[in-house]
């Protein structure tokens, strides 16, 4: 236990100093600007990016330049490393016209294409460039094929044995995403054919929940936070829902039982109502893990801000701040700890009803 702690004091110590050398770094760029901009600071680091940032020490960014794939209308196909940039600071110049990664006004953190005469073309490229939320998904799911091939393998060479180590803590999850969560939410004879999928979107959604609030590679990026994430996640629930169903769940949605006629026909008002129903369980299954993940790293990112707000004021101050600024910071991180699993839990168990739903069988 003492162990766990000091890691997690670790990481917050760390992201602390990631915080105050940006900061810094900042001020050294912008010394024009007296106002610490504490919401473009926040944004910028739950957003997406084309490079994977590390740290900036004394006014020099430490990144992970990732692959740019671009295809232009224009131009045609466009491939090299985010490297060329320089951090936003330089264009990507090619035969007949430049590419630039915008910093600032409405295609911030995009790439735009410039003609001869350095005019922005208002079509942007198509992007399809492994950013840093598409190297933490790739990331992630080695570590989640390493753990598991681990596992299995360790199962066949030890078969009788009590599991031990990493075996154990995935077996006991195992065993309550299909004791507590499949079984009364499918039923007894029907949940062995979702478990793998139940078991994939907890797994996965977890993993990515802790390795975001790790402030150093390979964590950091905010792949749950992220809505295309969340909304890809979702379709996968309501893809799995419908095409599993039978004809008693439809039956339920366009003449339900039980309802009288007239609020069935000539107006349909119940299935309408049952429709939209149908469309709102993976819009709310999208929302509430995107906003609960990301608001996290909001606050976090919020309670580190005030020490350097007050800090321009004077650095006294900013010192004073840190004393209760600090203490609020590592209390929200261990809760987004405890928000990491039960977001997992959540989405899987709100799955796993909707599923059960679909596939019941008519009383």
């Amino acid at each position: 236990m003492k162990k766990s702690l000091l890691i997690v004091l670790l990481f917050i110590l760390s992201q602390g100093i990631i915080l105050a050398t940006e900061e810094q770094h900042s001020s050294e760029d912008h010394a024009e600007k007296k106002e610490f901009n504490v919401s473009s600071f926040i944004f910028d680091h739950i957003t997406d990016s084309h490079e994977w940032h590390i740290a900036t020490y004394k006014g020099k960014h430490i990144s992970i330049p990732l692959p740019i794939i671009l295809y232009s209308k224009n131009s045609g196909w466009h491939f090299f490393m985010s490297s060329e940039f320089h951090h936003g600071h330089s264009d990507y110049s090619f035969n007949g016209g430049k590419l630039r990664l915008m910093l600032e006004g409405e295609n911030k953190g995009k790439i735009v294409e410039l003609d001869e005469e350095e005019q922005e073309i208002s079509q942007l490229p198509i992007d399809l460039s492994i950013t840093k939320n598409v190297a933490a998904l790739m990331i992630s799911l080695a570590i989640m094929l390493w753990i598991f091939i681990r596992v299995a393998k360790t199962y066949s060479q030890q078969r009788g044995r009590a599991p031990t180590g990493l075996q154990n803590f995935i077996e006991a999850i195992v065993i309550f995403i299909r004791e507590e969560v499949a079984k009364p939410s499918i039923g007894e004879k029907k949940h062995e054919r979702f478990m793998p999928y139940l078991l994939m979107v907890f797994f996965f959604i977890l993993l990515n929940n802790l390795l975001g609030l790790i402030p150093l590679f390979p964590g950091g990026a905010n792949v749950t936070g992220n809505i295309n994430i969340t909304f890809l996640l979702a379709i996968l629930t309501f893809l799995t829902t419908n095409l599993s169903s039978n004809k008693s769940y439809w039956k339920h949605i366009f003449n339900a039982p039980g309802v009288p006629w007239w609020l069935k026909f000539p107006l349909p008002i119940i299935p309408m109502v049952e429709f939209l129903g149908l469309l709102s369980k993976p819009f709310a299954l999208m929302i509430r893990l995107f906003a609960n993940i990301t608001a996290g790293h909001i606050i976090i990112l919020a309670f580190y801000c005030l020490i350097f707000f007050f800090g321009n004021i004077h650095y006294t101050i900013g010192l004073g701040t840190s004393l209760f600024s600090i203490p609020f910071t590592i209390f929200m991180t261990l809760l987004e700890l405890l928000v990491a699993f039960v977001q997992a839990f959540i989405f899987t168990l709100l799955s796993a009803t909707f599923i059960g739903a679909a596939v019941e069988e008519q009383h």
